[in-house]
């Protein structure tokens, strides 16, 4: 499975493309970071967000994008800038027809070193330590991204394949549904019509 981490933020936007398995050795497609200028009106930011994110689409083809969930901190400002480039990232995976998931700063600390209260460096070196890089990507932004999708791949990859099964169910996917199957529960029960 190939998984794009994006770390939302206006000023910069860590990305980062995973490819492995649970189970298996995990390995870096590419890492990188999308940055606006600061003093930039904020529909121009989001537009280079959004040109930078579909450029990544572009050239990686993930399977799956996962991006940190934006929770409520001290500095409001901060926080809309986060939550404006998250949306753009959630739309631009949407319109590809791509699974997103969302996961929480503290989940995906835990899932990379085994403590949700992790620091940045100790993140950095789990990352550093998984993918078998010669030094912690920088900035904090690009560890951040891809450690968002080493916690896909290894907590999100089942709710990836839900997802995709039910995707391709209501857009009539072949061999999704077969005769001997019991229809979902929101579908009526059919019997049989007797012969004439």
């Amino acid at each position: 499975m190939r998984v794009l981490g994006v770390d939302p933020g206006l000023t910069r936007c860590g990305v980062g493309v995973v490819d492995g398995s649970p189970g298996r050795p995990l390995r870096m497609a590419g890492v990188g970071v999308i940055r606006t200028p600061s003093d930039a009106d904020i529909g121009h930011r989001l537009v280079l967000v959004e040109r930078g994110l579909e450029e990544w689409l572009d050239e990686h083809a993930p399977q799956a994008v996962a991006v940190e969930r934006v929770f409520s901190q001290h500095n409001v400002r901060t926080v809309m800038g986060t939550a404006q480039a998250s949306a753009v990232a959630i739309l631009c995976a949407a319109r590809r027809g791509l699974p997103v998931h969302l996961h929480t700063p503290s989940e995906v600390k835990a899932a990379v070193t085994g403590s949700g209260t992790a620091g940045k460096d100790q993140v950095g070196a789990m990352v550093t330590r998984l993918l078998r890089l010669d030094a912690p990507p920088k900035p904090a932004d690009a560890a951040d991204a891809l450690a968002l999708a080493i916690c896909h791949i290894w907590r999100g990859a089942a709710a990836d394949r839900i997802q995709q099964a039910v995707a391709a169910g209501r857009t009539g996917g072949p061999g999704r549904r077969g005769p001997h199957r019991t229809p979902p529960r929101t579908t009526p029960v059919r019997t049989q019509e007797s012969a004439p």
